[in-house]
């Protein structure tokens, strides 16, 4: 086995990881299913809208060109035939001399082509007949929505690749897609290694500390799209953890193990890679917190090997698991979105890797800040419920000063073009 660990730039390891990405399989679900997975097909619209020329307001629809001559002096008097609401249709053209009361959203009767407010009209009753009486002209066009103004058919309203989200459920309903066609999400094996690990439910004991990074990296998979599958915790022994790898590789699209992928007696991963016959794509990265980062490529599928530090395992899913989920699920763009940002606190401490430290944005005096989440060090688990962004800085620098100007990672948001 070799031992040896060269570290390589971060933007290397995410080249080499992304060199395997694939593309996933596509479903065709129900819409009542399909809430925040990603289309794998344009939405087009499949009718006009409006689908007709419809009013906006309630009134009276008109011949504009009977209203030309009105004025305060020079009244014009309609007689009314006849009411309709929304989702009703006139039961006649309209002709010279008549208006038609019209409620919001109704379809602007034949004949029609202007409305008037209820708020600039008279009514009256006159000889057993309801008539308006209208004081200002009115032009052609005046107060109708037309016919596809809003969208025409065909319209490419949402790319694939789009998450559906409320909008998009919206627009599904509007144009009848009852059934949409939207990517499969990949399947994420996780195994967690160490016999010093607990279950959530188990007290605590001396030497022994509760597996947390299993269910963190659950939760990770879940907010990428992806689909996790726990596979418990692996023992300290060769020969079980290879068979229960081995065994769960050909049930996911991707494997993740976090701890395990040191160099000490008990660290069995890279004996298992080789035993796999794994390419090991790289074993180690310049950078803080997980340096140990490992991934491997074993039957055309990425194993990746996360630090068993909480903060290291959680950033290095991020950095190069995060891309590949996005990958599979058909985003164009694949990486978190990065920004300029505002340094909140100092932070003094010197980078010889690239430091990506646990932060979270916040505003002040107009400005984008982003601050530290708390101690930075690899095994630190309470600063992660507040990070939703990592303050991204070079290697070979000193430290930075509160007011300093950082790039910071975005977690949780929506994705952006760059990346590293």
């Amino acid at each position: 086995m070799n031992l040896h660990r060269k570290p390589i730039p971060v933007q290397e390891a995410v080249e080499r990881v992304m060199e395997h990405r694939k593309t996933g399989k596509i479903d065709k679900v129900d819409i009542s299913e399909s809430d925040q997975r990603i289309l794998a097909e344009d939405i087009l619209a499949t009718h006009p809208i409006p689908p007709f020329d419809k009013s906006p307001y309630d009134g009276f629809a008109l011949r504009s060109e009977d209203t030309i001559n009105l004025s305060k002096e020079n009244a014009g008097e309609f007689v009314v035939t006849e009411t309709v609401g929304a989702g009703h249709l006139a039961s006649q053209p309209l002709k010279k001399g008549e208006a038609v009361r019209i409620m919001t959203g109704a379809e602007i009767p034949d004949g029609a082509d202007c409305v008037a407010m209820f708020e600039i009209c008279q009514t009256f009753e006159m000889n057993g007949q309801s008539w308006m009486a209208l004081k200002r002209p009115l032009e052609k066009g005046q107060n109708i929505i037309p016919k596809g103004s809003e969208t025409s058919q065909e319209q490419c309203l949402v790319k694939a690749g789009t998450k559906v989200n409320p909008g998009v459920m919206a627009l599904l309903a509007t144009f009848g897609y009852s059934e949409v066609s939207v990517y499969r999400k990949p399947k994420i094996g996780i195994f967690a290694t160490g016999t010093e690990l607990l279950e959530v439910s188990e007290p605590l004991i001396p030497g022994k500390i509760r597996n947390s990074n299993a269910y963190m990296i659950v939760s990770q998979i879940e907010r990428a799209g992806g689909e996790a599958y726990y596979y418990g915790k692996l023992v300290d022994d060769f020969d079980t953890c290879f068979e229960a790898v081995h065994n769960a590789l050909a049930e996911v699209d991707v494997l993740i193990t976090t701890g395990g992928v040191s160099v000490g007696d008990f660290d069995l991963m890279p004996a298992i890679y080789e035993k796999l016959e794994a390419n090991v794509l790289f074993n180690k990265v310049a950078m803080r917190p997980g340096s140990v980062t490992t991934v491997a490529v074993a039957d055309g599928k990425l194993l990746f090997g996360l630090s068993g530090n909480p903060s290291a395992c959680y950033v290095g899913f991020e950095l190069f698991t995060y891309p590949v989920i996005q990958s599979y699920l058909g985003r164009e763009e694949v990486y978190h979105r990065r920004i300029q940002a505002t340094l909140g606190n100092d932070f003094k401490k010197p980078n010889p890797f690239t430091r990506f430290v646990r932060g979270f944005i916040d505003y002040e005096e107009g400005k984008v800040v982003v601050k530290p989440a708390g101690i930075d060090k690899s095994a630190i688990v309470t600063s992660l419920a507040l990070t939703d962004a990592f303050i991204m800085l070079p290697a070979g620098t000193r430290g930075f000063e509160k007011g300093a100007t950082v790039e910071a990672l975005l977690l949780d948001r929506p994705n952006g073009q760059e990346h590293f």
